[in-house]
């Protein structure tokens, strides 16, 4: 559906994420003791797995985390599904599990019984959380809140870096990682600087697009899904996610010519895999965007280079500021997406 010409700046969309830095800014603070005393009853539970709980944005959010987790504290982390729970009610043994569960609203139903499930199942629970009032706060054993505040627009984004920023947070004080503290620390002020940036250049590509993969690896690929999830409901653009490595077990078949793809890439390990998938593309006639990646002839969209597990955060705010533009180059009210409401209570 087309709608009038918005102004880009007015938009509750761009406002909202505009403020991430000041989110995460308050979010450390009034964290800063909470997480520093779960870090260290997690290092003496020394959980067996880590089971994480979502949905919509915030289920990316719970993707990152798993990456994180891994890499970091070298457990093992899974997603629950939740109908498991509030379907099909069906016991599970989580005993000496850690469940983290991530929402904005804390009320969906579907969480709150899966997080009931959990607990009763003997996990010990974590829940991250916007409204601290909500029964999901409640409910949990211990709370991190996002402290994101009012969020109106339908399209979550200042929450969804709220919540990477709490998991990072929970991260680094579980496995004492002083450099990577010291990193967070200066997410605030790398959250507006990578607000700053221009990423216009992708406009032109992905404007006319009818289709796009955004492309990522590692602790990168949870901000590619929630980069997809973003063209789909402000842009009415069809957009699919893909690690850089599965892409190439099928749908790489898909681009071609007026298919555009968007790389992000954080300086680690995965980034090399990243830039030769690029260049692969590049050499089939494919348009490639490329944040954090160095693919010659691809259209480079500059980065806020910092730790590699806070960089995807970074490019998050980045493309933020990309989707409300695009939204509205597109004929789209990104504040109001067809068919789509703030709050989605499922069971």
């Amino acid at each position: 559906m087309t709608s009038p010409l918005i102004d880009p700046v007015l938009t509750r969309m761009y406002r909202e994420a505009a403020q991430s830095g000041e989110v995460v800014r308050a979010q450390l603070e009034r964290n800063r003791e909470r997480a520093r005393l779960l870090g260290a009853r997690l290092r003496e539970k020394a959980p067996r797995a880590v089971v994480t709980c979502a949905r919509g944005s915030s289920d990316h959010a719970a993707t990152f985390a798993k990456y994180l987790f891994e890499t970091r504290a070298g457990v093992l982390t899974a997603s629950a599904a939740p109908s498991i729970a509030s379907v099909y009610n069906a016991r599970q043994d989580l005993r000496d599990c850690l469940f983290v569960v991530i929402s904005q609203s804390g009320r969906s139903p579907d969480l709150l019984a899966t997080t009931k499930a959990a607990q009763d199942a003997g996990a010990h629970t974590v829940a991250l959380v916007n409204d601290e009032e909500s029964p999901l706060a409640a409910m949990a054993d211990d709370a991190l809140p996002l402290c994101a505040g009012e969020e109106r627009s339908v399209a979550a984004t200042k929450s969804y870096l709220a919540s990477l920023a709490a998991l990072v947070h929970l991260a680094a004080e579980w496995t004492r990682d002083h450099p990577l503290l010291q990193a967070l620390e200066c997410v605030p002020g790398d959250l507006e600087r990578a607000w700053a940036l221009d990423w216009s250049p992708a406009l032109d590509v992905l404007r006319p697009a009818s289709h796009l993969y955004v492309i990522a690896r590692g602790v990168g690929l949870g901000v590619a899904q929630e980069a997809a999830l973003k063209c789909k409901e402000t842009c009415g653009l069809h957009a699919e996610s893909f690690s850089a490595a599965e892409v190439r077990h099928g749908p790489q078949a898909l681009l071609q010519e007026d298919f555009p793809a968007l790389l992000f890439a954080q300086d680690d390990e995965t980034r090399e895999g990243i830039e030769r998938l690029g260049a692969d593309l590049l050499s089939r006639g494919v348009d490639v965007l490329a944040a954090g990646a160095r693919v010659p002839g691809a259209i480079a969209l500059d980065t806020v280079a910092s730790h590699p597990v806070v960089e995807p955060l970074l490019i998050a705010q980045s493309f933020y500021k990309l989707a409300n533009a695009l939204a509205i180059a597109r004929g789209c009210d990104p504040d109001h997406p067809p068919h789509l409401r703030k709050i989605t209570e499922t069971t």
